[in-house]
């Protein structure tokens, strides 16, 4: 007769537990998959680092492209503000009181220095003399070091008194205004020293100079009731005006600043 033995159980073999196996399995897929979540998260929070610095960095960037032509600008006035006084002092200096206005960008001729009467055009032929002086120290001044680079335009702009004008063709105190603005560049033109102005250029490779008319419409006050204040507005102004920033200057900012959004993305 066979006796029948029983086989002792793999788990007891082994001496391990199944229960036992499955956790420790199971840990170490979990301790697996902790430390591929913490692997991502540090690489993503790696590359959020590198967005930031590239995003600080075309900030910087765009500051520094702004700075730059705030600076330019500021430099420019400078410039003209230094020349304006230069001129106002050199005349000064010859006995000639020209008025620059507190932007330090416009320098005015009175019609005392001139000789317009109302109605007329022409420079009195006892300040001829006077307005090529004025002339000469403009060229000498602007054209020193080449600081007329800081310049866009200089405006000669002439103007009228209120009182109606029917001359010229019916172009009325517009024309007058402009055509002592044309007398006053003219003479200019006919001196040596000062031509030299109708020889200088802008950046944009420009005269420098130009010359308009605005007629009655920027006075110097209000009141034009009396001959002395409508004589003050019979007058030449020169308008300095710098270079400043285009629309293209400012566009080409615009389209770095999307160059390198792009280049982050």
């Amino acid at each position: 007769m066979f006796r029948r033995t029983s086989r002792p159980r793999r788990a007891e073999q082994t001496g391990e537990s199944p229960y036992w196996i499955s956790f420790s399995d199971l840990m170490s897929a979990l301790l697996f998959v902790f430390i591929l979540t913490l692997m991502v998260v540090i690489i993503r929070l790696q590359d959020q680092q590198e967005d930031l610095v590239v995003a600080q960095k075309t900030v910087q960037e765009q500051e520094a492209m702004f700075t730059a032509q705030i600076d330019s600008v500021r430099e420019s006035e400078l410039v003209r503000a230094q020349m304006l006084l230069e001129i106002q002092e050199q005349l000064a200096q010859r006995g000639i009181p020209v008025e620059v206005d507190e932007s330090s960008s416009v320098l005015s001729i009175p019609t005392s220095l001139l000789g317009f009467d109302s109605g007329s055009y022409e420079i009195a032929e006892g300040k001829q003399q006077t307005a090529l002086t004025i002339g000469q120290v403009v060229a000498e001044v602007v054209a020193q070091d080449d600081r007329y680079e800081a310049l866009d335009t200089v405006f000669v702009e002439g103007h009228t008194d209120n009182a109606p004008f029917t001359g010229l063709e019916g172009t009325g105190n517009w024309g007058l205004s402009t055509f002592r603005a044309i007398s006053l560049w003219r003479l200019w033109e006919s001196d040596a020293r000062a031509s030299t102005l109708k020889e200088l250029r802008s950046v944009a490779d420009e005269p420098l100079f130009s010359v308009s008319g605005y007629g009655e419409t920027r006075p110097t006050g209000p009141d034009q009731t009396t001959e002395a204040a409508r004589a003050k507005n019979r007058r030449i102004d020169l308008r300095f005006t710098v270079v400043r920033p285009t629309a293209d200057d400012l566009a080409a900012i615009i389209e770095h600043k999307a160059d390198l959004g792009e280049a982050q993305g």
